[in-house]
């Protein structure tokens, strides 16, 4: 008798539990429409306080909490700069932290000087006029993992399709909504500082290595000397790669080629391969040219006629 009654509560109990655990994820956006669309965003021109962090995504949470511990009525934001299934966890970069202020606003100042005691740095992201952006209920915390698993995967086949130029990745949790948005346009002026500074020292990295390899590369082709000889523009030129183009950043964020740079490359090219062809030809002629015919030479010459002369006589 007692046990049937035990038995019985605890299948009700857990009936129950399953029925709230089911609510609560409906609740947290398990079933809510996404809207994506190209248009104005949901922010203006913006201030931030943030964090720049180096890690797998899923550890920006505590700064997170340390943004809203400080402003708990500012709305908070996260950049996201990688791809997490291209780039390795541990390689990827976000910064996490809260607006500020946004258009014409200015931050507080005493607000601004506690973030930055706290070990947080402010910037600024302009106003842009189109961006790719969604929504999705910020209701529980299990809304930011759902609005992750449904929302991304969307987004990116949004912008494959419509082969779209968009980065990087913004949240913004405000009004209990989560903002996901990529800006179309001025996508440099959304890269704060350090991630900057980490490309140009790969960039510089990745220029010292292919120094090294030119250098390697000259001196294990001992045959070709005439090609090591030449100055490390011209030795370079002279490899099949294409010319590398200096590139300059403008205050839109956009990249300008060199272009006078790359018909300098190319017409040094040219000519470093008409001077291999020449230094060619001359060997080739050296080598099919007879030698020159000395003064000892001549004298043996003319004492073989003699002798030949006499036997014939």
């Amino acid at each position: 008798m007692w046990e049937w009654q035990i038995l019985s509560v605890t299948g009700f109990m857990s009936l129950v539990l399953f029925l709230i655990a089911v609510c609560y994820i409906l609740y947290s956006g398990l079933t809510t429409k996404i809207h994506i669309r190209t248009g104005l965003p949901p922010v203006r021109s913006i201030t931030i306080a943030y964090k720049y962090k180096l890690g797998p995504y899923k550890d920006c949470g505590s700064v997170f909490r340390e943004s809203c511990s400080i402003g708990p009525k500012l709305s908070c934001i996260g950049i996201f700069y990688d791809d997490p299934k291209k780039v390795p966890a541990q390689k990827c970069c976000y910064a996490v932290g809260s607006i500020l202020s946004e258009g014409e606003d200015r931050p507080n100042e005493k607000q601004q000087q506690l973030y930055v005691k706290n070990g947080f740095r402010v910037f600024s992201f302009p106003a842009v006029t189109h961006v790719v952006t969604a929504s999705f209920p910020h209701r529980t915390p299990l809304s930011i993992f759902l609005g992750v698993q449904r929302v991304y995967p969307q987004l990116n086949c949004y912008i494959k399709e419509r082969k779209l130029c968009a980065h990087p990745f913004l949240e913004i949790y405000r009004g209990g909504m989560i903002h996901y948005m990529s800006p179309l346009a001025r996508q440099g002026d959304f890269y704060v500082p350090e991630v900057r500074e980490a490309q140009r020292w790969l960039l510089g990295k990745e220029s010292e290595e292919d120094r090294r390899t030119d250098i390697t590369g000259a001196d294990s082709h001992s045959e070709r000397s005439s090609v090591s000889c030449l100055p490390p523009s011209e030795s370079r030129d002279t490899s099949p790669a294409p010319p590398t183009m200096q590139t300059h950043s403008n205050r839109d964020g956009d990249q300008q080629w060199d272009f006078d740079h790359v018909e300098r490359s190319d017409t040094s090219s040219v000519s470093s391969f008409e001077e291999l062809d020449l230094n060619s030809e001359r060997t080739d002629r050296c080598a099919h040219t007879p030698p020159p015919i000395t003064g000892s030479g001549k004298n043996n010459l003319q004492g073989q006629d003699r002798d030949m002369t006499n036997e014939e006589e």
